[in-house]
């Protein structure tokens, strides 16, 4: 697995939990999905993205899309 799709697997996990907790608790949870779909449009947009960065500190090797 290298960073793309670290990053990927990362965003589309807490989209899901996001909803299901916003299904399970309150709509308020659904802010988490603004927030990391916000996140995933500026990194579109900048190239810079905090979770690639993390993920390559851990170790993962560089994909394409953030280098």
């Amino acid at each position: 697995m290298n960073v793309d799709k670290a990053v990927l697997s990362f965003a589309g996990t807490m989209v899901l939990t996001s909803a299901a907790l916003a299904w399970l608790v309150g709509p308020v949870w659904l802010l988490l999905t603004v927030f990391v779909g916000l996140n995933m449009l500026q990194a579109g947009i900048t190239g810079f993205c905090p979770a690639a960065m993390i993920f390559r500190r851990l170790g993962l090797p560089p994909g394409v899309a953030f280098r």
